[in-house]
C-alpha cells in the first residue's frame, strides 16, 4: 500500500490510538486510496462508494484501539472495508441502475477508446451476475478471482478458517460460471482488472 510520509505505519497507528487528529489525516491520506480500491472491487460501480469509503474511516478510528498489531496494518483494512461493503450488500435491495457515478479513470496508453467500452460493458455483466451470488460467496470469490489472494489470506480478511473459505469459493465458482454460461456471456476477469481497480482520487 502507499507510502504518503517517512513515519512508519506503528507509528502512524500508534498516534490514531492516541486520537491524535493529524495522524487520523495522514492515516486517510495514506490508505484512502486503497480502502477505495477494495470497497470498488467489492460492491461494483456504485452509487454509495463515497459513503461506504466514509463508513469504513469512521470505523477504523472508532476500533483501532483494538488492533494489537498482530496482522498487517493492511490485513486489518482489508478486514474493516470488506465488513463494511457486506453490510452494505446485505442493505442492497437492487443496483441503482446506470453507472454514472463510477470512479473516473484514464485510457491505457494502449487502449482504444472502443475497446474501453467493451471492457466497462464486461465489468458490468459481471457484477450484474456477482450481483445475484450471497454477499459471503461473492466477497471470496472477489478476493480470490480479482485481488489474487490465497485462501489463507482470504480467511485472515473475513474471520473464518481456510476450509471455510475453500468451500464457498467452490460454490460461488459454480454458481457465477453457470450463470455466465447461461446469460452467454464470455467472462475472462482479469481483463476487468484495470477496470475494477482504479477508483478517482
Amino acid at each position: 500500500m502507499a507510502r504518503a510520509t517517512t513515519t512508519t505505519s506503528g507509528e502512524l497507528v500508534l498516534r490514531c490510538q492516541q486520537q491524535e487528529r493529524t495522524a487520523q489525516a495522514e492515516f486517510y491520506k495514506k490508505y484512502r486510496q486503497d480502502v477505495a480500491r477494495t470497497l470498488y472491487k467489492v460492491l461494483g460501480p456504485d452509487s454509495d462508494l463515497e459513503d461506504a469509503l466514509q463508513d469504513v474511516f469512521v470505523e477504523v478510528f472508532r476500533s483501532i484501539d483494538k488492533f494489537k498489531g498482530q496482522s498487517k496494518i493492511t490485513t486489518w483494512l482489508y478486514r474493516v472495508s470488506v465488513n463494511v461493503a457486506l453490510q452494505k450488500l446485505r442493505r442492497r435491495k437492487r443496483r441503482p441502475e446506470g453507472y454514472a457515478s463510477a470512479p473516473k479513470e484514464e485510457l491505457p496508453d494502449h487502449e482504444t477508446p472502443m475497446r474501453a467500452l467493451q471492457r466497462k460493458e464486461s465489468a458490468r455483466l459481471v457484477y450484474g451476475i456477482l450481483d445475484t451470488i450471497a454477499p459471503k460467496k461473492r466477497t471470496v470469490f472477489i478476493l480470490s478471482e480479482i485481488f489474487g489472494m490465497s485462501a489463507k489470506e482470504i480467511s485472515e480478511v473475513v474471520e473464518t478458517n481456510p476450509l471455510t473459505v475453500r468451500t464457498r469459493l467452490h460454490y460461488a465458482r459454480k454458481e457465477f460460471f453457470k450463470k455466465a454460461l447461461a446469460s452467454d456471456i464470455p467472462i475472462a476477469l482479469g481483463a476487468f482488472d484495470g477496470d475494477l481497480a482504479e477508483p478517482e482520487a
